[in-house]
């Protein structure tokens, strides 16, 4: 074995610096730009789904018979693609990688009766919103013990009954891909069209995330084939790591954000004669968060890796998303206070992304890496 062999090497490959030089185009272009307008509008940015296409990620892990690219499942390049476009805005980060997830979930559990179906509904010209339901109203959410059940007929169909909540697009998902709780099989996931009897939506609003169209979700006795649940060897230890580990990349973009307009921020900033910067509190409160971030952005990277070797990376996923939580959260704090009183004020995004921020605790499910 070489010296070179033993480097430490996160160096992307061609392809993936590629793709990240076009995302990250797209994401200072197309997103950031249109963030403060999209958050103040409560809405996406007219069009802005119908671009997002073009980036042609949904193709990415579908195979070339099913009329995708075959680059296969890769969780490295999904983190980096969730990295550069949270950087550009979360909420929108999200809105254009919900299908991309379902399509992951199923490449990795579905039947080839459920490749094939929502290849032909999410791989098209046009952006056909989906999404995942995992998280529940409530205190005590647990992914493994779900108060959404599944119930088995005698003739192998199920009838789901129970609430999910921050499902994206709502009644204008193709389909949703809804986790439930099966009688001695745990938690098993179940394509369900968001037209189906017995499901409704209700429009939910919160402090942040606002240009991304979030519903709950209630199922009243919904009736599904056998054939709407995934298949017999679902991992919801693996799901759930996967989760996390997507939720740390987009904290790790949103970060940056901020980091990347406090730094000139406080060097341009001037007070009682010199910029701010050279005040060794400041600095240092600088120096603290660029420190996190780069933390949080190798733990993310290193849960991507051991995800895409196929091994257990369900601890290192785990203390990458409480990382992300808890210095997200700081990061977002920080930076609001490194701009004094213009922090508070919605003239600067630095509020936004807080109030962003403050969401990585409640995203289990929304994101697949």
């Amino acid at each position: 074995m070489s010296d070179t062999d033993l480097l430490f090497d996160l160096t992307p490959t061609e392809e993936q610096q590629m793709t990240r030089e076009v995302i990250r185009r797209f994401a200072r272009e197309e997103m950031a730009a249109a963030a403060r307008a999209a958050d103040e509008a409560a809405a996406l940015p007219e069009g802005f789904l119908r671009k997002t296409v073009d980036l042609g990620l949904n193709f990415m892990p579908i195979p070339e018979a099913l009329g995708g690219v075959g680059a296969g499942r890769s969780p490295v390049s999904n983190v980096l693609n969730i990295e550069d476009l949270g950087r550009g805005d979360m909420a929108m980060a999200i809105a254009a990688l919900a299908p991309l997830s379902v399509i992951n979930c199923v490449m990795d559990y579905g039947t080839d009766a459920h490749r094939e179906m929502v290849s032909q509904a999410l791989a098209t010209a046009d952006f056909t919103p989906a999404a995942m339901a995992l998280m529940e109203p409530g205190i005590g959410f647990d992914a493994r013990s779900l108060n959404t059940k599944a119930v088995v007929q005698d003739d192998g169909s199920y009838v789901i009954s129970g609430a999910k909540s921050m499902v994206a697009f709502g009644p204008d998902a193709r389909l949703v891909l809804v986790f439930a709780d099966t009688a001695g099989a745990g938690t098993q996931g179940f394509l369900v069209a968001g037209d189906t009897a017995g499901v409704h939506f209700e429009k939910e609003d919160y402090m942040g995330l606002r240009p991304l169209p979030l519903f709950s979700m209630t199922l009243d006795k919904v009736a599904l084939p056998a054939s709407a649940r995934l298949r017999d060897d679902f991992d919801i230890k693996r799901f759930v790591s996967l989760c996390k580990i997507a939720t740390a990349a987009l904290a790790v973009g949103t970060c940056q954000a901020v980091l990347d307009y406090v730094v000139p921020y406080v060097n341009e900033r001037v007070a009682f004669g010199e910029p701010v910067s050279n005040r060794q509190a400041v600095a240092f409160m600088v120096a603290d968060m660029a420190t996190e971030l780069e933390g949080l952005r190798l733990m993310a990277y290193r849960a991507a890796a051991q995800a895409e070797q196929g091994l257990d990376c369900t601890r290192i996923a785990f203390l990458a998303h409480r990382n992300a939580i808890k210095y997200g959260m700081k990061i977002g704090t920080d930076g609001v206070q490194l701009l004094g009183g213009h922090g508070f004020t919605r003239e600067h995004p630095v509020e936004m992304w807080y109030r962003n921020l403050r969401a990585l605790a409640t995203l289990d499910g929304m994101l697949l890496a």
